[in-house]
Order: structure tokens, then sequence, then C-alpha cells
């Protein structure tokens, strides 16, 4: 433990004794006295402020800081802040946080800090369901949450509204600094933590390991998405039969008599640019929010490989079509669209064949009959859960 505060030494050596899998991982933690109570990394600070406390409410905000770090909120936010951009709200992504860490600590009958917020409370705002406190724990993480209310722009105000009236105020702040113990390290450390808390039968411990929040990071979906269209556009050689292939030349000339071998064709390059098909369904179920976000990902893809990129928004059916050029990325302006009507692919896969794509991508929720399976690949990107369609891939957009 690195502890240069003379405000937490009282509530840490506390919280040691009530709860040993948290007196566990504050010995990784950093903690120094500061101008204000947040964490930063894997440093908590004290503001004076602590100091008014009482006993029970010191051991409780120390707890809750002790789980921003060994959960990695702070580098998972700076993580997510990377990924989306301008498109990130700190303020949401710390709410969530702070949800799921207070959540947390009340099932391990611990005090939390006020104003406080649980994640009982935010879902119930947020109209997301949850059967149980421990249901809720078990299946949603800060990453997830913070997406689910940023997703949807008036989710995400109302929850926000909401929790500033509370007197809801961000105590987490990026991490500017990696820290001396990596995500696999503090997992480590998490999981004899829990270990000692379970044998203990108190605090955390009992709590075992369902928090969803500690299971590994899933690979974004950001990411999924560039490794199969690098797969699809990847430039595949076709036989040339007006080439002979070199080897078939070395071996016709080396043959006497009447051995000669059969003849073998040469490979030709691709001689056309690779292309791109992107079916953007704007039908209600479409958030702007997922498509402004699938629009840039698809553009730096289209930006990387130079291949030609041909979008078609359509309903039931395709009532706009552009090829996107560097200059056709920064005219496109989604909020002119029809938005509202049903959903049919035919049109869509009909005008799609006729432009012989190298791979469809298509942002869509699933809820159509699909014609038949196409020459092209197709990539199904989906904003939740769905039925596994027939054919093509389909990468989950709301996966952290």
């Amino acid at each position: 433990m690195s502890v240069h505060s003379t405000r937490a030494a009282r509530a840490l050596a506390h919280l040691a004794e009530l709860d040993p899998a948290l007196g566990v991982l504050a010995l990784w933690c950093q903690h120094r006295d500061g101008t204000e109570t947040r964490t930063d990394g894997d440093m908590i600070t004290y503001g004076a402020g602590f100091d008014t406390l009482g006993l029970p409410e010191q051991v409780g905000t120390v707890a809750h800081h002790v789980l921003h770090v060994a959960l990695r909120h702070s580098q998972r936010q700076a993580a997510l802040c990377e990924r989306l951009g301008a498109g990130f709200d700190p303020a949401l992504y710390a709410l969530a946080s702070d949800a799921i860490v207070n959540q947390t600590l009340i099932l391990a009958g611990h005090p939390i800090p006020r104003p406080g917020v649980t994640l009982r409370e935010v879902l119930a705002e947020a109209g997301l369901p949850a059967r149980s406190e421990i249901d809720a724990l078990a299946e949603w993480d800060a990453d997830r949450l913070a997406m689910a209310l940023a997703r949807d722009g008036a989710r995400g105000r109302k929850v926000s509204d909401w929790a500033r009236a509370r007197g809801f105020a961000p105590d987490l702040g990026p991490s500017k600094q990696g820290g001396t113990q990596g995500d696999g390290e503090w997992r480590n450390h998490m999981l004899r933590a829990m270990e000692a808390g379970r044998k203990a039968g108190s605090g955390i411990g009992r709590l075992g390991l369902l928090l969803a929040d500690m299971e590994p990071e899933r690979m974004p979906w950001e990411v999924i998405l560039r490794r199969a269209l690098a797969l699809a556009l990847v430039e595949r050689p076709r036989p040339n039969w007006r080439r002979p292939a070199g080897r078939w030349i070395a071996r016709a000339s080396a043959a006497e008599g009447p051995d000669t071998p059969a003849f073998e064709p040469g490979r030709q390059r691709m001689d056309q640019r690779a292309r791109i098909v992107i079916g953007v369904d704007t039908s209600s179920s479409i958030e702007a929010e997922d498509f402004r976000l699938f629009a840039a990902e698809a553009q730096g893809i289209a930006k990387r490989s130079g291949a030609e990129v041909h979008l078609l928004a359509f309903d039931e059916a395709v009532f706009d079509h552009q090829t996107l050029s560097a200059e056709g990325w920064a005219r496109l302006d989604p909020s002119t669209w029809r938005r509202g009507g049903g959903t049919d692919y035919a049109d869509l896969f009909a005008k799609a064949a006729r432009l012989a794509p190298s791979v469809a991508v298509i942002l869509t929720d699933l809820d159509a009959p699909l014609p038949p399976r196409p020459a092209f690949p197709v990539i199904w990107a989906v904003p939740g859960p769905v039925e596994a369609p027939p054919y093509g891939r389909v990468i989950r957009m709301d996966d952290a």
C-alpha cells in the first residue's frame, strides 16, 4: 500500500477489519491527501471534506474508490473515450461506474458516499429492465451501461438530469498514467481478494464472482468489424487462362517426348478497386447514435482500404444511393432521411447485386424476412441481440 494520507489512514484500517477483500485491494492502491476526493487511475485522493464525515461514511467512501481502482474504471473510461471520440460523455461513464460500485457496496453491507446513485435506480430511470439488484450486477458492466445510456440521446439526458437533481457529481478521472499494475495484474488481485472475502464470509466476498464488471473486456465491435472487412477486401488473385503459370513453362521446357504437363493458368491480380456496399436501415429501431458510430467507423475503413463505398439508405425500398468520396462523407446528412417505415431487404439486395460488391455491410435490426443468400459476403451490424440469420456474420454494436 502506498499511503500518503493522514485523512484516510483510520478508515483504511477499519475497512480491512470489516471487509477482507476490500482490505486486500486497498493495499494495491495509492492513497494521497488532495484538494478533492476522487479516483484517477490507481490513485485515490482525499479532500478536506473527507475529515467532516463520520467513520462509517469514511469507510464507505474509501471502499467506493478502492472498487473504482480495482475495476479499472479510469483506464476503461479513457479507452472508451479514445474509441468514441467527440461523442463520448465522461459524466455518463462516471455515473454508470458509480451506480455499479454503489450497488455492490450496498449488497456487501457497506454505506455509500452521499449523494449516491445505485444501479437499480439508474436502470429504473433509464427504463432498462432488471429483476433484482443481483441480476443487474450480473448483467451490466460500466462500459455496456454507459453505451446504453449514450446510444439513446433522450434516455441519456433524462438520466443525467435525474442524477444532477440528486446532487451527483463525477468523482472519476480518466487515467493519465498507466500505474504500476496492469489490467491482468489487477484482475488477479481481484480474484485473490474475492477468495479471501469468501473464506471470511463478509464484505464483497459474499457476492462471489457474479459481478459482470469483473469480466475481461470484450473485443469492441469496431475491431471485429475492421477484421471482418479486412478479410473480405483482401486481394485474391484469379486464374488467367491467357497466360501460363511460370512453373508450367519450366516443367514444359524440361519435358521430353510426349510427356508434356497439363496446362496451368497463370494468376491475375484484381484490376479494379474493392467495393463496399453499406446498407442503412432507417426504420425507427436504429438510433441516430448507432448510425453516427457506425458511419465514423465505416469512413475510417474506407479511407484505409482505398475501397469504393456505396451507401444505400433503405426502409421498404432503397430511397438514397450515394457514392462516398472523401467529400461525400462530409456532405452526408442522415437527418434528411425518412424515418419510421417498415423494413424490406429485397430492393436493397437487388441494387447491391448490380454493384457486384466485395462485401455488403448492413446496419439493421434484422426484423424482416431475408431474401435468398446473395453471391457477395454479408456483414450484419445490429444494435442489440437478434436471432441468428441463415447467412452472414453478425456484429453486435452493444458489445462494449
